[in-house]
């Protein structure tokens, strides 16, 4: 075979697979815009907080009712229907998933459709080893769990899981401790001194997002709080700085009552900011009351 003919082959196979490669991103895309619209038209009015109107015809959202819940545009949503080649962000995926109140699956199927990791904790929660699961749960009746330096949530022990309320009521993708502290009613009830503790906590965010500033899952959880969260935007707008700090916590338990607890932070990786978070009581009667909490949680597991 001549040089020639060679490159022509080698040509030709590469256009192939380069035709095979747009052919699977066309038919993802197709499957992504029927997708979108399956899920639109099942979600009531009434479920996001709309009113349904006389005269509604369209099964389920309007188009542009979901591009609003989503904060973008509704020609982009449309073109996103009818499998227009764009890009689509993470952070628009998310805002896309929380709008059509996927579950964790379907969540899955959107980002796979889209081509994007989910930044999420709930798609991925790397580093919990079965060892510190045993360790969580070695540690009960005192509080404990496993965080990323985001606050995401991605373990931890039963006691843990009734301090603030009931954890396990909390879809996986919102089991971050900024967006609890700042968006979840029963989690800010909880908390005697709420409007320091969000203070404290978006001031150590910023300190901690100097090393992930471009990262999507950052942004995408910043951009969400400041939508959500008027206390958020104000706090996080005085770019305030502080490191992770050890000190003594108050919580009023909606099953057992006040605590008075000393909140630790045990480092697990340095580069990824998993660190261990735990909470011992300062007080007899805490004590106490932290044994009643575990026993409580334990029978609801068992139940």
């Amino acid at each position: 075979m001549t040089t020639s003919a060679r490159e022509t082959v080698r040509t030709t196979a590469a256009d192939s697979r380069d035709s095979a490669a747009r052919s699977a991103v066309g038919v993802r895309r197709s499957e992504l815009a029927v997708f979108l619209r399956s899920r639109r038209e099942r979600i009531t009015p009434e479920q996001v907080g709309l009113p349904h109107g006389a005269r509604r015809r369209t099964p389920g959202l309007r188009r542009e009712e979901v591009a609003h819940l989503s904060a973008v545009g509704v020609t982009w949503y449309t073109w996103l229907e009818q499998a227009r080649d764009i890009q689509v962000s993470v952070q628009v995926l998310d805002a896309l998933a929380r709008t059509l109140l996927l579950d964790g699956s379907e969540r899955a199927h959107l980002f796979q459709l889209a081509g994007a990791a989910d930044p999420s904790p709930a798609a991925c929660c790397t580093g919990v080893t079965p060892a510190l699961h045993q360790m969580l749960r070695a540690l009960e009746p005192f509080p404990a769990s496993i965080q990323n330096s985001r606050y995401d949530i991605l373990a931890y022990n039963r006691t843990y899981a009734r301090l603030m309320g009931d954890l396990e009521a909390v879809p996986p993708e919102d089991r971050n401790c900024m967006i609890l502290v700042y968006t979840n009613p029963e989690w800010c009830r909880s908390i005697v001194h709420l409007e320091e503790t969000r203070r404290l906590m978006a001031a150590k965010l910023r300190a901690s997002m100097a090393g992930h500033l471009t990262e999507p899952a950052w942004k995408m959880l910043v951009k969400r709080l400041t939508a959500e969260s008027p206390e958020f935007r104000a706090n996080w707008e005085r770019y305030e700085v502080v490191d992770l700090r050890t000190r003594t916590k108050q919580f009023l338990n909606p099953y057992v009552g006040f605590l008075s607890l000393d909140h630790t932070d045990l480092w697990l990786t340095r580069e990824t900011g998993a660190r261990l978070v735990t909470y011992t009581p300062t007080d007899d009667e805490s004590r106490e009351r932290l044994e009643k909490l575990h026993a409580l949680a334990a029978s609801d597991r068992q139940g």
